[in-house]
């Protein structure tokens, strides 16, 4: 067995030197159409050898992502929401008039297998070593990168992983740059942001979004600093911490986000100890609904935009020194403090 898997590493190697080598000698190209393109993941190296016309994206929130570099996926793994085919409205220019088979749940190899993908990507689909094994039987399969974890990944990093594997290095640079650039001037423009303290927290469960996710990221783009929440409970994960009900002071930061996917507006009425936050008392909460916080969540190339027109005003409210200023979306969810 172990021979048989050596052979098979070794002509998997070679048939990456052949690729690259046949690469060197071919014709000069420009940079958006150069393949074979070779990724490398957490689990090993993926050659994708010319520009894909079946993508199958497994990714919870990577067709956004494939849709902002113009291409339209063949299947896509819906996360939730009940937009058209799981795409939300900030991406629907985008799709067109392309009609995506939707799956979803688990990875279902042998669905996906009926469906004959040129490439299959998953950055941000929890795709186990076992599962990367068998779909890259069936094409050229793309997991996260080793240092990111299933849910972690920049989305800098996934543009660029997907802009390489699709022939659009050169696009995905540049969207880059125009959002990054966005960022920096907000930056610029709030000088009094920089190095405050800022937590995105699930309003159904009050689990605080951690630096290393995806939320998290969002906020120290800004400029904010993120605490580091810990779980006792599960400590594994990076990404999210609960935070207890009798203790909520890990997240009584200079400013505070709800994120509210599905309508628990009552259960932070009712939220014990909520009333004895400083964010709370002083007006620094943000209540981040359905859309704000699909955007936040998504943090694609197509959501950033949206998500940064929501928030920002929200964000200049909270945090004006004046804690009679109104934080509009506390307001419209009746969850201002008592005397506003």
């Amino acid at each position: 067995m172990k021979l048989a898997q050596t052979l098979s590493n070794a002509r998997a190697r070679l048939g990456i030197y052949l690729l690259l080598a046949a690469t060197a000698f071919a014709p000069a190209v420009s940079a958006a159409e150069q393949f074979p393109a070779v990724i490398e993941h957490r689990y090993g190296t993926t050659v994708v050898p010319a520009k894909p016309q079946r993508i199958v994206s497994l990714s919870y929130i990577g067709h956004d992502f494939l849709l902002a570099l113009g291409e339209k996926p063949h299947a896509l793994r819906k996360w939730f929401g009940d937009h058209p085919y799981g795409v939300w409205p900030w991406a629907q220019a985008a799709l067109g008039d392309a009609r995506p088979i939707v799956l979803q749940g688990q990875i279902d190899i042998e669905r996906i297998a009926a469906l004959e993908p040129d490439l299959i990507t998953g950055q941000w689909s929890g795709m186990s070593e076992r599962e990367y094994a068998l779909l890259s039987q069936i094409a050229p399969t793309i997991p996260p990168k080793a240092a990111h974890g299933s849910y972690g990944s920049p989305w800098q990093v996934m543009l660029r992983t997907l802009g390489a594997a699709t022939g659009n290095a050169a696009k995905a640079d540049r969207i880059i740059s125009r959002i990054e650039g966005r960022f920096a001037a907000i930056r610029a423009a709030h000088p009094e942001w920089q190095g405050a303290s800022a937590v995105m927290v699930s309003a159904t469960r009050t689990g605080a979004y951690s630096a290393t996710d995806i939320r998290g990221q969002f906020l120290a783009a800004l400029g904010f600093k993120v605490p580091e929440v810990s779980d006792p409970f599960t400590p594994a994960n990076s990404y999210y911490a609960l935070v207890p009900e009798e203790d909520l002071s890990p997240i009584d930061t200079d400013v505070l986000i709800w994120i509210d996917a599905g309508g628990s507006v009552q259960r932070l009425k009712r939220l014990p100890l909520r009333h004895t936050l400083c964010a709370y008392r002083e007006g620094r909460e943000i209540y981040a609904g359905r859309l704000l916080s699909s955007a936040l969540s998504h943090s694609s190339p197509l959501s950033l935009g949206s998500a940064l027109d929501q928030l920002v005003p929200l964000l200049e409210a909270a945090l004006d020194g004046d804690p009679a200023t109104p934080v509009s979306s506390m307001a419209e969810a009746g969850l201002l403090p008592e005397g506003q």
